[in-house]
């Protein structure tokens, strides 16, 4: 019996694996399919092509899968047709929240992101209600064993970026905007780079803790899992010690 339970656990967790990696690779075809639509099929003339292309990579998906986004998006094979669609609201404890959308169904989205929000005691707002506290920025993610911080800084610095910050096990290089493929295709020269993306940052953080901090974290998760949402940016600050104690 415990064999069987053992086996059981394994196969759950795998199954669990499988279908955040699957979640995953939607996401990146999304984009891969509206890059290629907007800007064209070949990478080394699409930044944003490029950049979705090399975390694809980073993901391990196959050759396959990008090529037929990109094909989809280019109009060589028939595909879905994606809208850009970005929420704004508020989560439990006031947390700001802003969530990207890839949907080729805007009503079947913003009725289950408004969903999402009711049901974990937030609820959507109007356009730039939350917008303003937080910054658009380029963010590279860089895993401390790929990278040391002084080859890193000296890399990133060159290449243009802003800062080299340290975020726990991991690097992340910033930059304007405008500079993030220029900076990212330099550093992925010289760096194994686990992400590249265009990030909102908060300006300022909300402290949540206890029961509240718990429902946040939810959200996030539930609104993460949801196949149509691309990002979510929340400005919510935990004191996990404090979460432990209760």
């Amino acid at each position: 019996m415990s064999g069987h339970n053992k086996w059981s656990s394994i196969k759950h967790k795998k199954g669990a694996a499988d279908a955040k990696r699957g979640k995953i690779f939607t996401k990146i075809i999304k984009e891969i399919t509206i890059a290629s639509r907007d800007g064209g099929g070949d990478p080394d003339a699409n930044p944003r092509l490029r950049t979705a292309m090399q975390n694809a990579k980073a993901a391990n998906m196959p050759v396959d899968n990008v090529t037929r986004a990109i094909k989809k998006g280019t109009g060589e094979l028939e595909g879905v047709s994606y809208d850009e669609i970005t929420y704004e609201g508020y989560g439990p404890g006031g947390v700001a929240f802003i969530v990207d959308t890839l949907t080729d169904n805007k009503n079947r989205t913003v009725a289950e992101v408004r969903s999402i929000f009711g049901k974990a005691g937030g609820n959507l707002g109007a356009t730039n209600s939350v917008n303003w506290m937080f910054e658009r920025k380029g963010r590279i993610i860089i895993l401390k064993e790929n990278a040391t911080e002084e080859k890193l800084m000296d890399a990133a610095l060159e290449a243009g970026a802003e800062d080299v910050l340290d975020e726990d096990t991991v690097w992340e290089v910033r930059t304007e905007p405008n500079d993030l493929y220029a900076v990212a295709e330099i550093i992925e020269k010289a760096f194994a780079v686990e992400e590249s993306k265009l990030a909102r940052i908060p300006q300022n953080m909300t402290a949540v803790e206890g029961k509240v901090a718990e429902q946040v974290i939810r959200l996030v998760e539930t609104l993460e899992d949801s196949d149509d949402v691309q990002d979510v940016w929340a400005n919510f600050l935990v004191d996990f010690s404090k979460m432990a104690q209760d």
